[in-house]
């Protein structure tokens, strides 16, 4: 759309216009997107939220002390209670999936049925930022975006208020870098008679 306005003055006002508000984009190092996604939680970093899980012991650790962990739905944010249906759903996906398949445990917690309960905790700091040329960015010729932080998830299965079992994943460390590449800018996504008319 800027194109096209651009092009409806005389050529040489019109690309006079457009090179201008290239090199004013060119000097604004802020100009450029960034994304922050934060799950709010106690733990400022995957360490804090590893060093807390690792203190769980299953059979021994109470309700009461997974609350003190941080593991508590009713007073941290961000942390789910799942019901014994929820957990068949995460443990058992398809009928392939038998109860003699899965830990003790968990057999044991899902039979249990409601006495069975699980918290699920995804706490997770990840940022994203487009760096580079802002000048080739806003124009869409080439778009470099950086990705840092961390993730960590937790499942602890819960029966008549002790812990029978526990798993973890995550990402200690998110980093990556994504470059897209578009050689004629923002006339890529025309079709082929909107570029003629630009041109």
């Amino acid at each position: 759309m800027l194109i096209n306005q651009l092009v409806g003055f005389k050529r040489p006002a019109g690309l006079a216009l457009l090179v201008g508000l290239i090199v004013t984009l060119s000097g604004c190092g802020n100009a450029l997107p960034r994304e922050e996604n934060n799950v709010r939680s106690r733990w400022a970093s995957f360490e804090e939220a590893m060093a807390d899980y690792e203190k769980i012991i299953p059979f021994e650790t109470t309700r009461k002390e997974l609350a003190e962990l941080g593991f508590d739905p009713y007073t941290q944010p961000n942390i789910r209670i799942l019901s014994y249906l929820d957990v068949i759903q995460r443990f058992m996906p398809n009928h392939s999936i038998t109860l003699d398949d899965l830990d003790e445990a968990v057999s044991f917690c899902i039979k249990s049925r409601a006495q069975c309960i699980a918290y699920e905790a995804q706490p997770q700091k990840t940022k994203s930022k487009r760096v580079g040329n802002v000048a080739l960015d806003m124009m869409t010729f080439k778009r470099r975006t950086l990705r840092s932080g961390w993730s960590f998830y937790a499942l602890i299965l819960i029966n008549d208020g002790i812990v029978v079992y526990k798993v973890w994943s995550g990402e200690p460390i998110v980093s990556g870098e994504k470059i897209r590449k578009n050689p004629l800018g923002p006339l890529q996504g025309l079709d082929s008679s909107a570029v003629k008319q630009v041109l």
